[in-house]
């Protein structure tokens, strides 16, 4: 059976072809009624419009590409979900590609976002190292950075303020009296890790009677979480940590459960807090105390800097910074 054409809907639901092509590559243009008319046809006769045809007639896929460090992570699957939702409003599909820390899955995610000519790009980056991201803005699919600034001004940016998430967590921690305090990190290519860092040793280095010992994972996931509550554990208690922040909520679910599995008591003897505030945080058998990062919020704002530059794409570079916040429960409240 041939395909279905674009003329028998029109003949079907009783309009122009041109009306059923506004249906699919500018529905702004039609009104309530007659788009539900063309829907009705497409569905009735099962058409399946021609992708790379219309991207001819449009110059654009209706696609954006979303590259993240890791989308098994709640945080970015929560991000994920309010990027599809703000795409679905502008009648836009999401393509997600996750880079688990690795430059070159990265560097390929660009290259097919590109080269299947998707509308625009939002990037989660893994390091530093912008080169891509800049060419690709260059020659004109709109790029958006997620959790990290570009230090040029030319890409826009949303993200959270880490290097203030790491001094809250540290404050945090001395403010419970712990004085032995543990930074369990990710691969240090990650530059939330980094900012995260940075602002847990500005606390230390205030509070003046604090120790810090930092010890680095290559993943931020529950199984390393347990290793480092395993190297924890095994220490004489006079040199074991007694405030310990995870890189992530995921390696801090992980380290109390293998600390209390061990017999060590969370928090009297080791308190822990992790990082993003993710859905798991408070439902754990020991809830998590965390420092939260508005997900939806960011992915919202991220897509909505993604729409401003197709429709606008001299609009200046912006950078939007939301604030963490210290979300306080059983595994450190002593």
């Amino acid at each position: 059976m041939p395909p279905v054409t674009i003329q028998e809907v029109a003949r079907h639901a009783g309009v122009s072809a041109a009306t059923v092509s506004n249906f699919f590559n500018w529905p702004d243009r039609l009104s309530t009624g007659m788009a539900e008319r063309v829907r009705s046809a497409v569905d009735e006769l099962g058409f399946v419009p021609n992708m790379p045809a219309r991207q001819l007639r449009t110059s654009r896929s209706g696609m954006i590409g979303l590259s993240v460090i890791n989308a098994s992570n709640p945080f970015f699957a929560e991000m994920v979900v309010a990027v599809e939702h703000a795409a679905t409003e502008k009648n836009l599909s999401v393509m997600v590609g996750s880079t688990h820390e690795s430059p070159q899955q990265q560097r390929q995610y660009l290259r097919m976002f590109e080269q299947f000519r998707f509308d625009g790009i939002i990037l989660t980056p893994f390091d530093d190292n912008l080169q891509q991201a800049h060419e690709i803005a260059a020659r004109g699919t709109p790029v958006v950075l997620v959790d990290r600034t570009d230090d040029e001004g030319l890409l826009p940016s949303v993200g959270t303020d880490h290097e203030a998430g790491g001094y809250l967590a540290a404050r945090h921690l001395i403010e419970q009296g712990c004085r032995r305090l543990w930074f369990v990190s990710g691969p240090r290519q990650v530059q939330q890790m980094v900012r995260r860092l940075r602002g847990y040793q500005k606390a230390v280095d205030e509070a003046g009677n604090v120790s810090l010992e930092v010890l680095e994972f290559p993943d931020l996931d529950v199984g390393f979480g347990r290793e480092a509550g395993r190297q924890i554990a095994d220490r004489d208690p006079q040199d074991r940590p007694d405030g310990v922040f995870g890189g992530n909520d995921l390696q801090a679910i992980g380290i109390v459960a293998e600390l209390v599995d061990a017999g060590v008591d969370v928090p009297g003897e080791v308190a822990v807090i992790g990082y993003d505030d993710i859905v798991f945080a408070a439902t754990t058998a020991r809830p998590l105390t965390s420092i939260r990062q508005p997900s939806r919020e960011i992915g919202a704002a991220a897509a909505e800097m993604l729409f401003e530059r197709l429709l606008s794409p001299s609009t200046p570079a912006q950078q939007q910074l939301f604030q963490p916040e210290l979300q306080v429960r059983a595994s450190t409240r002593r």
